[in-house]
């Protein structure tokens, strides 16, 4: 693997931070998520016209840029630091892929060129608060544990007059979902005994389509409530494909630019405190001259730095997503909460600059981990808790002492341990 940075993704970043730079300070990103659409659709259309960010991942064929999912992540670490309020992550990292991966050969063809230009948003639906569970990030995503499995609730999906699908249900926490153009939603067919998960499109004029907002604790990723009233619908692709790895696929890569994103965020929140304490004075001098203070930013530095280092490594090797998403939430929740305390008395206003980063922190957790079930499902995946031969035999040794009357040695010896 070279994890030499192109000439390309160089100019591509360079260019982006610029832009963001001038256009996202703290003050246009609150005005941002106050609009009806809880993002600049100004800004939005010159990156997406400009630099082609939502097609960076999409094969030229579709109009796209044609690049790999590590410069879409890469890309991603410049939106992070500015706390970017955009669709591009519900649509660049969830639904493309899935429409990529599923979707048949007239639908890639309708869908993608027009979400790589940014002339169409899309978002995932998938049922109850659950959506680390169904991209595998935080459990296995068979169908029951996310969605209903086919019993009450979730979405279900039933064949209509004429052969055509009609969906009825409804789904909280849905990333854009109030203003993407078109909505990927999970759903169940085949009533209990039979059930399946399938994943259907839907447009934003579809009759009984009800979306609104919800009030959110990051309000830089808005999110919908969508109430689906026997709504029409497109099965995306043939029905016969693997839309359970298909979505665990997705959520690697997921993984992997949300990674990016918070290592982005995490190092503006170090380079503001630095930027504070270096000012702030205190006795008669700067507090950032104090050891203690600089000692806290120092750990919280090679924090940083190594969550940075884990997101590099995801973006070329997407398995690697939940481990590497975990560290980088790690880190933004440490350098957001030492923003806090170092920015003193100020910094405790829920109106200050830090608090944006706290609540992206804590928002992204409760949506994709928390950390120690990313770390958790990583383990168990990788084998690291499963019993070894070994294991069993010494487990049968065991059992069969202690049927043999020597429990009671047994238990003296635990108590030693413990009282040692």
């Amino acid at each position: 693997m070279d994890a030499a940075f192109t000439a390309e993704q160089d100019e591509v970043r360079r260019t982006l931070h610029e832009i963001l730079g001038k256009r996202c300070g703290p003050d246009e990103v609150k005005a941002a998520v106050r609009t009806a659409t809880g993002y600049d659709r100004e800004l939005w259309q010159q990156l997406s016209q400009r630099l082609g960010l939502p097609g960076l991942a999409i094969a030229e064929e579709y109009g796209g840029v044609g690049c790999t999912p590590a410069d879409l992540a890469l890309a991603c670490e410049e939106t992070g630091r500015v706390l970017l309020p955009s669709p591009l992550f519900a649509t660049a990292s969830l639904a493309v892929p899935l429409i990529t991966g599923l979707g048949s050969a007239p639908q890639r063809a309708a869908l993608l060129p027009r979400l790589a230009v940014g002339g169409l948003t899309a978002a995932l639906a998938v049922a109850g608060p659950a959506l680390a569970t169904a991209l595998a990030l935080t459990g296995d995503n068979a169908p029951g544990e996310w969605s209903g499995g086919g019993r009450a609730g979730g979405v279900q999906a039933r064949r209509g007059e004429g052969g055509g699908w009609r969906l009825y249900g409804e789904v909280a926490q849905v990333l854009d979902g109030h203003s993407a153009s078109v909505l990927v939603v999970a759903a169940h067919t085949g009533g209990f005994v039979r059930s399946r998960t399938l994943l259907f499109l839907v447009r934003e004029d579809a009759p009984g389509l009800v979306r609104s907002r919800q009030a959110t604790l990051d309000e830089t990723r808005p999110q919908a409530r969508v109430q689906l009233r026997d709504v029409p619908a497109e099965l995306l692709g043939t029905g016969e494909e693997d839309v359970l790895g298909a979505l665990a696929a997705t959520g690697r890569a997921a993984a992997a630019v949300l990674a990016a994103e918070a290592v982005g965020a995490a190092g503006q929140a170090l380079a503001h405190t630095v930027d504070h304490v270096r000012q702030r004075e205190q006795f008669g001098r700067a507090i950032g001259s104090f050891q203690a203070v600089k000692h806290r930013l120092a750990d919280l530095y090679v924090q940083v730095q190594a969550a940075r280092s884990a997101a590099y490594y995801a973006a070329w090797d997407p398995q690697q997503g939940a481990l590497a998403l975990a560290q980088a939430l790690d880190a933004l929740r440490l350098a957001a909460g030492e923003a806090i305390q170092l920015h003193g008395g100020i910094g405790f206003t829920w109106e200050h600059d830090a608090h944006l980063y706290f609540k992206r922190a804590a928002g992204d957790e409760l949506l994709f981990g928390p950390v120690h079930r990313l770390r958790a499902h990583a383990a168990h995946r990788a084998g690291l808790f499963t019993a070894t031969p070994t294991d069993h035999g010494e487990n049968a040794s065991t059992s069969a002492s202690d049927s043999n009357g020597e429990s009671d040695s047994n238990s003296e010896s635990n108590s030693e341990r413990v009282i040692a």
